[in-house]
C-alpha cells in the first residue's frame, strides 16, 4: 500500500506540536524512543524524524512528500518549496538585536557592522532590500553571546518571548519576517501520494477550525433575542430552541477565541445570561 512520507523534527517543541496534531488527526504513530522512522497504525502515513535544517534538502530530493517545519526554515534553506497549509503553532519572529546599550535609529544603522546570524540568507535579502550592506557571520548554535565577546556588533536570531535576547543584555529593533508551522510539500510528490495528502489537509483543517473556536451556550429572554442574534457571528446562524420557562430561550452557537472575550461582554450586557463555553475537538465544515 503506498504510503504518504512526512518529515518532523527529531526533537523539540516543534516535534511535540507535530505529533499533537496528527494525534487530534486521529493518526497513531508506533514510534519508540530514537526511532528515525514509525508508521501510523491506521492512516497511510510514514514519519521520517530528521533534522530542522534539512528537511528542506529532503523535500527537494522527494525522499519525503510532505513536512510538518517552520517557515522560517523554509525562507532560508527552501525558498523554492511550496507550503500547503499555515498550522497556527511554533510561531515566532526572525528579528535583528543588538546591545542595550547601543543607541538605533533605523536599519541604515547596520551598513558595515559585523552580525553574527545562522540565517544569513534570510539577513542578507532584507538588508539588501533596504539597500544596507553588513559583514555577516555564520554561527550554528547560540548567536546571543557574540556581541558580549566582540565577535559581531548585533544578531539575527529567532524571537519567542524574547526572554533570551533580555538575559544576555540585547534587545530587539528589527523583525524582519513572522513566521509559524507550515506544511511543506515536495515538488516530487507523486499524484497517488496527493490523494493521500487531501485526506489528510482536510483532517488538518477540521483540527485547526476547532482550534480556532469556542462552543458557547446561553439563556436569553425572548423580548431581547433579536438584538443577542445580531451579536452573534455563528457557523451559517446561531440555533435557537425555547426553553421550558416561558419567555426564555436557549442559544447555541461558535465563537471565533480571538473575539471570544469581546463578543462575551457584549451579550451579557444585552441580557444573555448562563453562558456556557465547551472546548470543540474537531470542526468539519
Amino acid at each position: 500500500m503506498t504510503k504518504i512520507r512526512i518529515a518532523i523534527q527529531k526533537s523539540g517543541r516543534l516535534n511535540e506540536d507535530s505529533l499533537q496534531i496528527l494525534k487530534d488527526c486521529g493518526i497513531s504513530i508506533d514510534n519508540g524512543k530514537d526511532q528515525l522512522k514509525a508508521s501510523s497504525r491506521n492512516f497511510p502515513l510514514e514519519v521520517f524524524y530528521l533534522r530542522n535544517g534539512d528537511i528542506p534538502q529532503y523535500l527537494r530530493d522527494g525522499v519525503v512528500d510532505i513536512a510538518i517545519i517552520g517557515e522560517n526554515v523554509l525562507i532560508e534553506k527552501g525558498d523554492d518549496i511550496e507550503f500547503v497549509e499555515k498550522l497556527g503553532f511554533s510561531k515566532c519572529k526572525v528579528s535583528l538585536a543588538v546591545p542595550k546599550s547601543v543607541k538605533y535609529n533605523a536599519v541604515q544603522d547596520f551598513e558595515g557592522k559585523r552580525i553574527a546570524t545562522s540565517y544569513p540568507n534570510t539577513v542578507r535579502n532584507y538588508l539588501e532590500s533596504k539597500g544596507v550592506k553588513a559583514d555577516l557571520h555564520i554561527i550554528n548554535g547560540s548567536v546571543e553571546i557574540a556581541p558580549n565577546i566582540g565577535l559581531a556588533d548585533a544578531i539575527c536570531d529567532i524571537v519567542s518571548s524574547g526572554s533570551t535576547l533580555f538575559k544576555n543584555n540585547l534587545k530587539e529593533v528589527e523583525v524582519m519576517l513572522k513566521s509559524e508551522a507550515v506544511l511543506a510539500v515536495s515538488p516530487k510528490i507523486s499524484e497517488e501520494r496527493k490523494a493521500i495528502l487531501t485526506k489528510m489537509q482536510f483532517r488538518i483543517k477540521s483540527v485547526l477550525k476547532a482550534r480556532q473556536s469556542k462552543y458557547v451556550l446561553m439563556n436569553a429572554p425572548n423580548d431581547k433575542l433579536d438584538e443577542i442574534l445580531k451579536l452573534l457571528p455563528g457557523m451559517r446562524s446561531p440555533t435557537v430552541l425555547p426553553l421550558a420557562e416561558e419567555g426564555w430561550s436557549s442559544v447555541h452557537t461558535v465563537i471565533n477565541s480571538d473575539t471570544f472575550w469581546e463578543v462575551i461582554d457584549e451579550l451579557r450586557v444585552a441580557g444573555a445570561e448562563g453562558i456556557l463555553v465547551c472546548p470543540i475537538e474537531k470542526m468539519v465544515v
